[in-house]
């Protein structure tokens, strides 16, 4: 669908949705962003709605500053998918063992492994310099120095929320293994102490909403935030791939090295800031719950529990600064899902899934999020469809 654009903002506001589905709140935040005077524009992805600090499903082009607190605390949360050469027919018609073994390869929740993973026994992953990597931490703020520990145990761990591990199918029977997860508490952690700072900041004293304080090129505290960001947003993404080389090991180990070959992995941030150029400009581009859609860019827009997931190739549109959807979006908040909701309910939606069905995944449920396929459907010059996969098993925390 071509974009409307949404009227009380400085810069153009493009959105790929009708503005009167909207929460008023999540256009006032879109109002409020546009109206810095750093921001060149803002699009907004048709799973758009009211987030922390920004909202969720948009893109802020800036010139020479950047938001810590629309950029959120999940720096470099995203997703990464790969294909096997396993069919349905491959695997078990009871799930649940399968599903256990992903559940002990990769911690849940606020968990660590007891011992931290090395990447040097997990095939690809060797030859990924991880010693610079890891020799990084040293740069980054103070008060995070002690948490050096952590962060090791928590690399290759997926967290609680919204992330989720998943063994899915395409429409042609192959056998996918997709996950969602970002730079765990060392991400988290950064993020809080970045935008404190930037809100005690002179220049940041008359905005709309503090949630808005930015940063400023050629700052020291510009430098310091550009610096921590990029290294979560590395870790996130390091993250993910030492998630997958588990998993990997996992269907390797029950199905066999001949029969469980990998095809090429795609990833794709959803939370973080890209340097760009458009209309010969040179911008800091934050995508907060949006992808990297450029001409020819390989992207994962997953939907709910159960509900299924699209691969998409990016169309380039540079209207919306070459992005897509992140997801499917929430259409309630967690409290509303788990008001709304009950365990019946629960257990009816995410019916041929091996996944929990319990009270604690309650504000997950696909009933609290949008229609996927309207979501992908408003994005068509956006973003080709290359597979759809549905899930088999779904691994929360």
């Amino acid at each position: 669908m071509p974009y409307r654009t949404l009227e009380g903002g400085r810069v153009p506001i493009r959105m790929w949705t009708d503005p009167a589905t909207v929460e008023s709140v999540a256009l006032d935040q879109l109002r409020n962003v546009a109206e810095l005077p750093w921001v060149e524009g803002v699009a907004v992805m048709p799973d758009v709605h009211y987030g922390k600090g920004a909202t969720v499903g948009s893109v802020i082009a800036m010139r020479d500053a950047v938001s810590p607190a629309a950029v959120g605390v999940d720096i470099g949360c995203g997703m990464t998918a790969v294909k096997s050469s396993l069919t349905v027919e491959d695997l078990p018609d009871d799930l649940g063992r399968l599903r256990s073994r992903l559940e002990k390869a990769i911690p849940v929740g606020r968990h660590g492994h007891k011992t931290p993973v090395d990447p040097s026994a997990l095939p690809g992953l060797k030859e990924r310099g991880w010693h610079h990597f890891w020799k990084g931490f040293e740069d980054l703020h103070p008060k995070v120095r002690g948490r050096f520990g952590r962060a090791r145990e928590q690399m290759g761990t997926l967290g609680s929320g919204n992330h989720f591990l998943e063994v899915c199918a395409d429409d042609d029977g192959a056998v996918w293994i997709v996950l969602h997860s970002g730079s765990r508490n060392i991400g988290k952690e950064l993020a809080e102490h970045h935008i404190e700072t930037a809100r005690r900041l002179p220049h940041n004293q008359d905005l709309p909403d503090p949630d808005l304080a930015v940063f400023l090129t050629g700052t020291p505290a510009m430098e310091a935030y550009r610096r921590d960001l990029f290294w979560a947003q590395e870790y996130a993404r390091r993250n993910r791939a030492v998630m997958l080389a588990l998993a990997q090991n996992v269907m390797t180990r029950q199905f066999g090295e001949k029969r469980c070959q990998w095809g090429e992995v795609i990833s794709c941030h959803h939370n973080y800031v890209a340097e760009e150029v458009y209309d010969g400009m040179e911008l800091l581009v934050t995508r907060k719950g949006a992808i990297r859609a450029g001409a020819g860019d390989l992207g994962i827009i997953p939907g709910s529990m159960a509900t299924g997931t699209y691969i998409v190739r990016g169309l380039g549109n540079p209207d919306a600064y070459n992005s897509a959807s992140h997801g499917a979006g929430r259409r309630m908040s967690r409290n509303q899902a788990r008001r709304t909701f009950t365990v019946d309910d629960l257990v009816e939606q995410t019916r041929g899934v091996e996944c929990r069905k319990d009270g604690g995944v309650l504000d997950e449920i696909p009933g609290a999020y949008k229609d996927l396929e309207s979501v992908i459907e408003a994005q068509s010059d956006l973003v080709q469809v290359v597979a759809h996969l549905r899930q088999l098993i779904c691994v929360k925390g």
